[in-house]
């Protein structure tokens, strides 16, 4: 499991640019005893049809995104430096003096070194609109010859990992939950069942939409990482969740009130089970389950998470067994929520 999620987060997958991440999951897919289709939209979403033993009452979709927070060239100096922007929420304190690849090339954010600052300067975090990025070309006509404005701009950091079972990665957010769908894809399911693979949900949750639209389920699954606060200076109610916890299940967030027999039907799936899960217990973030909800005639809709300290920046940080007991907590669902009696 672990080797899966570090191939998929070295992968470059920027919104709007995911078609390395979308290859690999084809390739892993492509001889699936169980995948009776497979095909990418016009958005770049990658949809998976998965031939059960039985057929399924009920139609029932997982989705996982493809896309990475980033930025994206959008201007180049006289001196050779890149101008960015944003893609996705990232917070500017995490981009000063930050490796990064642009266009497969290395680069380093830059901006004023604090001997430099006066007055507030000294104490405030620099405005993304303050730093470039530094490629070590001495001319625009230099920098040029390798970037274009309009290219993406990727967290360069590799795999870290830590003692125990915890590593850090970027882009764990959400390659970690695209590496738990694509072993439940590589599995035999119960019922029938359908899985996307969706791009652009750091942007807005857009390609979930389409998705959703084209397969029409019933009982729609997001599976994401989510905010884990269990670190210094949080107080333990505003925690969210834990890494160690297992399973993140949500309420509500600020994009969607679940459903809330679902809701307990995944509880009830846990403790049955003995799998470790855990309310996510703050009210905030989002995810595909906004626009999986509302597409078409709506849907049932959950989502299931991993515990993530650090999220939206170079060094996200995860616990294997936390993936092991979300994993099991997904396989149980996707053999049981198609025949769900709670779904009408």
């Amino acid at each position: 499991m672990r080797k899966t999620v570090f191939e998929l987060c070295s992968l470059p997958g920027v919104s709007g640019r995911e078609s390395a991440v979308r290859a690999y999951l084809q390739k892993k897919l492509k001889d699936a005893p169980a995948v009776r289709e497979m095909r990418a939209d016009r958005m770049g979403n990658l949809i998976v049809e998965l031939r059960g033993k039985q057929r399924a009452p009920h139609k029932v979709l997982f989705a996982a995104h493809m896309d990475e927070v980033g930025g994206i060239v959008t201007g180049i100096t006289d001196d050779g430096y890149l101008r960015f922007a944003a893609v996705g929420g990232i917070m500017p304190e995490v981009l000063f003096a930050r490796r990064v690849f642009v266009n497969g090339h290395v680069g380093v954010i830059g901006g004023k070194a604090t001997h430099q600052c006066k007055g507030d300067e000294k104490t405030k975090v620099p405005a993304i609109g303050t730093l470039g990025i530094d490629i070590g070309a001495t001319s625009r006509a230099e920098a040029e010859e390798v970037v274009r404005i309009g290219d993406a701009v990727l967290f360069a950091d590799g795999v870290t990992e830590l003692g125990g079972e915890r590593f850090l990665a970027k882009a764990l957010d959400d390659r970690a939950g695209c590496a738990l769908l694509l072993m439940l894809a590589q599995t035999e399911p119960t019922y029938d069942v359908t899985i996307a693979f969706t791009v652009q949900e750091e942007v807005g949750t857009r390609g979930a939409g389409c998705a959703a639209f084209a397969v029409q389920p019933e009982i729609a699954v997001a599976v994401d990482s989510t905010t884990a606060s269990d670190i210094l200076g949080v107080p333990e109610e505003k925690q969210v969740c834990r890494v160690g916890g297992g399973a993140v299940v949500s309420f509500m967030d600020r994009a969607t009130v679940y459903d809330k027999p679902l809701y307990d039907e995944i509880f009830r799936l846990a403790k049955v089970n003995g799998i470790a899960a855990q309310p996510k217990t703050c009210i905030s973030g989002g995810n595909d389950a906004r626009s999986l909800q509302t597409a078409a005639e709506g849907a049932h809709v959950a989502a299931v998470s991993l515990p993530c300290r650090y999220i939206h920046s170079a060094r996200c940080f995860l616990d294997e067994e936390d993936l092991r007991q979300t994993y099991r907590l997904l396989e149980a669902m996707m053999n049981t929520l198609p025949a769900w009696d709670g779904a009408v």
